[in-house]
């Protein structure tokens, strides 16, 4: 019999919160805050050249593209050291709270979600650049995207869970301040009441 903080939450067959599922989401976060911060360098002027044992020479210029400079011109900030610090953000908010953080913590995942979801879409915008408008491709940022793509996968179950929490707490009686206060983890009879009515539900 599973403890309480291990409880599967429905419609999966898991504990979203699990260390087992959020570990690998933070290891993985920090491999690529690992490559975005090579890349950095190199936008930095602080290296030489961009890694690449596929495009060769196209890595230089994408990385020094127009594109990534009026994204520089926009943010003031390079896009990869931005990077580096969403995937630092992914993974420091992966490591924090407990194993029913969906329930405890719900602003904690949705904060995660926002910066893992986002960053995933970007990522395959950027992609999209190289092939369409830059005309070449840089592998080190293929592989920060495929990261980006199987982080929100592996990230949305816990923020589904969590949204999904939070929707029964106000569906119960429609009480914007018990949700408010649900959402940051405040505890309330009707709160408890909406987590068990969710953690009664069918697994899939």
């Amino acid at each position: 019999m599973p403890s309480e903080l291990e409880r599967t939450v429905p419609p999966y067959g898991h504990n979203p919160s699990a260390w087992s599922q959020r570990i690998p989401i933070c290891i993985l976060a920090m491999v690529a805050a690992g490559i975005s911060s090579h890349l950095a360098l190199y936008q930095w002027g602080l290296t030489e050249n961009v890694w690449d044992p596929v495009f060769g020479d196209d890595s230089n210029k994408v990385i020094t593209s127009d594109a990534a400079k009026r994204m520089f011109h926009m943010l003031g900030i390079h896009d990869a050291a931005l990077g580096v610090l969403a995937y630092l953000g992914d993974a420091i908010l992966g490591f924090a709270g407990s194993t029913r953080r969906w329930q405890y913590r719900p602003w904690l995942v949705i904060l995660f979600g926002i910066d893992v979801i986002p960053l995933g879409i970007v990522s395959v915008v950027l992609v999209l650049l190289q092939a369409t408008i830059i005309g070449y491709w840089c592998f080190l940022c293929l592989v920060t995207a495929a990261i980006s793509l199987i982080l929100v996968y592996w990230s949305w179950d816990e923020v589904r869970a969590s949204l999904t929490y939070l929707w029964i707490v106000w569906k119960q009686d429609h009480n914007w301040r018990v949700l408010w206060n649900t959402f940051w983890g405040f505890p309330s009879p009707e709160a408890a009441a909406a987590a068990e009515t969710l953690l009664a539900r069918e697994v899939n």
